[in-house]
């Protein structure tokens, strides 16, 4: 009896413990969100203080010869661009999800899926090259501008593609998740399938594509690198198709390597006020989740009693319904066939210079191949994970396995894991160069790459990982609880394992934001490119980087397609192994409720006996 009491007490204190540990691993979201705030505010005070905050917001003019620091131009630019992108970006991702969900063929559905996570995980850096290399020509020689393409048009037309695949995701999720007795009312009603669809079905999904479109907004406004290389970074404001001007993030990497302190300070409070955009943003995301029920309408008639009268005030003759489907079919082969020609474009652009001495040989000053690329993002990536991957799994654990609907530090971490989801790279980018840069005098270097990394893709771990533990049974902690197994046994011994489906889907999405991630770690690991690194302390460039390298001197563009095509190969292999693990994951959840059900009946004979 004793024994039995000191191995219950021991256990007690385990949990206990563990209890602990994951609350703190939980706290470090809302202290990472504090510290990036909070260091990015003691940066800009500076500038701020200097030049004056009416000014610098409505300023117009930024000279660091004459100490002028205004943003009014930049902020016109971006709000300019983000409207327009969103306007363009937005409706073709919701004609996309509509018909990927309700008119799309069972045989393409997959494929088509695949198309549209393909098209999210391509890197910003070659939706640059690409706009810069193929759209602008493609423009100027049907314009005839008297540029060279720079402007409103082409950032709007690169920079919609970019966040289409965001739109059309949640608004699929959104779609699918309106109650099937909609549909079905609306067809007993005397309604068409295209009116149900349009009329009914889309405005029940509202609220879910109204929070599709503010973090499309977000994702339009963070945007660096691919607009930076199109924008044209001129002087004025963004009011003709072809007019050069400036953004929020353009402006930061346009003067970032050659400004003095007092310049790097304006700059940073550039991307501060970007920062209190995005916490706007998020803000009003968060207020629409609080009333996501997008149904609530025609619930409210349904208990009412009225679902006949709510439903027929959507009836209508049909005709601009069939029009937005035949509209919904021509968009989405256009959406097809843009990522089509996207991909095989940069992969043709960059076969010649292909070879076994481009991607593994010996780099120096006169030839540079992308041995030392490998070899850095390689480093990137195991450091980033070594940091973030318990982090997240704890905090997930934390969330699932702990916390009470009802608690407020829960509700707290979830808020904050959204904020770090939705910041901008070049803003952990600028707190990286800001903390660990200088803060911490690592430097340019590896190390403070790998932990600004760490940051970014905490939000990614922590989502998938919470998701896969949701969808462990109940009954299998039950069964442990039964065995005598402590609550932190059952979740390393059980849980953790029948969650390992998301946590490996966990590990390749966030080796994927690390591919494509560029503006971050120009800030934080540099750009130098010609030598393998030795340690976490050199300075190095990742493939992304590599691109914007090649591309910046003009005079490597072949060097850049082929690094963006290995870089897009190796996007395209960790999406089908993303779908791979998905795939062997729903098999399993399937298996085990086919085989629960068995047993069941099996139970149910045997009491019949």
């Amino acid at each position: 009896m004793a024994m039995f009491e000191r191995k219950k007490t021991a256990a007690i204190t385990r949990d206990s413990v563990a209890h602990s540990a994951f609350i703190a691993l939980s706290s470090y979201s809302a202290l990472a969100v504090l510290a990036i705030v909070g260091y990015l505010l003691y940066a800009s005070a500076p500038a701020f203080h200097s030049v004056g905050v009416i000014n610098f917001l409505f300023g117009s003019q930024w000279s660091a010869k004459t100490q002028t620091f205004g943003i009014a131009r930049m902020i016109t630019g971006t709000a300019v661009l983000t409207v327009s992108s969103v306007a363009l970006g937005g409706t073709l991702a919701v004609f996309t999800a509509v018909w990927l969900v309700f008119y799309c063929p069972k045989q393409l559905k997959k494929i088509y899926t695949q198309v549209v996570n393909l098209l999210a995980g391509i890197p910003s850096i070659v939706y640059g090259l690409f706009g810069y290399k193929f759209l602008m020509p493609l423009l100027v020689s049907i314009f005839h501008p008297n540029n060279a393409g720079f402007g409103l048009l082409a950032s709007t037309l690169i920079l919609s593609v970019m966040i289409l695949p965001t739109i059309a995701s949640i608004t699929k999720n959104s779609l699918e998740a309106v109650p099937v007795h909609y549909y079905e009312g609306a067809l007993a009603l005397g309604c068409s399938k295209n009116q149900a669809v349009w009329n009914v079905l889309l405005p029940a999904a509202k609220n879910g594509i109204i929070s599709a479109v503010v973090l499309g907004t977000g994702r339009a406004i963070g945007e660096t690198m691919a607009v930076q290389m199109i924008v044209g970074n001129g002087t004025g404001y963004p009011f003709g198709a072809f007019l050069p001007f400036t953004t929020l993030t353009s402006n930061i990497v346009q003067n970032w390597g050659y400004a003095a302190p007092s310049e790097q300070s304006a700059l940073i409070a550039d991307g501060f006020v970007l920062l209190v955009f995005i916490l706007i943003l998020n803000i009003c995301l968060s207020a629409l989740k609080k009333n996501r029920d997008g149904n609530r309408f025609f619930s409210r008639r349904l208990k009412e009693g009225n679902r006949c009268d709510a439903l027929k005030n959507y009836r209508r003759t049909g005709s601009v319904q069939d029009i937005l489907w035949i509209l919904s079919w021509v968009i989405a082969a256009v959406v097809a066939f843009v990522l089509s020609f996207i991909v095989i474009f940069v992969l043709i652009k960059g076969m010649p210079l292909l070879s076994l001495d481009f991607l593994f040989g010996k780099s120096g000053n006169a030839h540079t191949t992308l041995s030392p690329a490998f070899i850095a993002t390689g480093m990137l990536i195991f450091l980033a994970l070594a940091i973030a991957l318990p982090l997240g799994i704890g905090t997930a654990i934390y969330l699932n396995e702990y916390a009470k609907k009802e608690s407020s530090f829960a509700k707290s971490v979830r808020v904050c894991i959204d904020t770090l989801a939705g910041v901008p790279s070049i803003i952990f980018g600028l707190f990286g160069m800001v903390f660990f840069v200088r803060g911490l005098d690592m430097g340019y270097s590896i190390a403070s790459g790998g932990m600004t990394l760490a940051l970014i893709i905490l939000p990614t771990i922590i989502r998938s990982v919470e998701q896969s533990l949701s969808e462990v049974p109940d009954s299998m902690r039950e069964a442990s609880y039964a065995l005598g197994a402590g609550k932190v046994r059952t979740i390393f011994s059980v849980v953790l394992p029948e969650a390992g489906a998301g946590i490996a889907t966990s590990i390749i999405l966030s080796i994927g934001r690390i591919m494509n991630e560029s503006a971050a770690l120009i800030f934080t690991v540099g750009s130098a490119a010609t030598f393998i690194p030795q340690s976490y302390g050199d300075s190095a460039a990742s493939f992304a980087v590599l691109i914007w390298k090649f591309m910046s001197n003009g005079l490597q563009v072949s060097e850049a397609y082929t690094t963006a095509g290995v870089l897009l190969v190796i996007v395209i292999f960790l999406n089908l192994l993303v779908s791979y693990v998905e795939h062997m994951k729903s098999h399993k959840i399937k298996s085990y409720k086919v085989k629960t059900k068995n047993t069941k009946n099996n139970i149910q004979c045997a009491c019949c006996f």
